[in-house]
């Protein structure tokens, strides 16, 4: 910020030309002033701001559950309803991003294919404000037996009274295991 200083007393005598910046350099102070009061009264738009909703971590984890259970159905749309409308999927076994609700779908007709149930192995869970994350390592088991051990992050938004997957990430183990 840029401070303005009085003429020093010697130079009290102003032209027509010092009186013109001195002016425009009040103003701009004034106006900054103003503008920084205005700033903190509270805005309509501030005002109607959802409250934070309160979780617990094993609220999180049971929307893993709630997701799963959705994958044993074999109905492409129930799993696709645990999605917010603006989601990410990032899928285990395809290199395309899905990022629309008939995308997300389109994934899950081909994936249900295979009869998928996934286990959590290790996770981490951070709740914040509306927001929480779901991170870690699960194992999927699919019909005709195979398994894959994949890597996961499930980004949950409180949307509209529920709980929704705004992001998910899930890829395969890059290294093998070596026993």
């Amino acid at each position: 910020m840029t401070v303005f200083s009085r003429p020093r007393a010697a130079a009290r005598v102003q032209s027509p030309m010092t009186r013109a910046r001195w002016t425009p350099a009040a103003a701009m102070v004034l106006l900054a002033a103003a503008g920084t009061a205005s700033a903190q009264a509270p805005t309509p738009v501030a005002a109607q701001a959802p409250a934070c909703v309160s979780a617990q971590p094993a609220q999180i984890a049971g929307l893993f559950d709630r997701w799963n259970a959705s994958l044993a159905t074999g109905s492409p749309e129930r799993v696709a309803a645990n999605y917010a409308p603006d989601a990410v999927l990032l899928p285990t076994v395809t290199n395309e991003p899905r990022t629309t609700p008939a995308e997300i779908r389109d994934y899950f007709v081909k994936f249900l294919k295979n009869q998928p149930q996934g286990t959590i192995d290790k996770r981490v869970i951070k709740i914040g404000c509306n927001v929480a994350q779901d991170v870690g390592t699960y194992t999927f088991r699919f019909g005709d037996g195979q398994t894959v051990k994949a890597r996961y992050t499930y980004v949950y938004e409180w949307k509209d009274g529920q709980w929704l997957i705004a992001h998910h990430h899930s890829s395969a183990m890059p290294e093998a295991k070596s026993s």
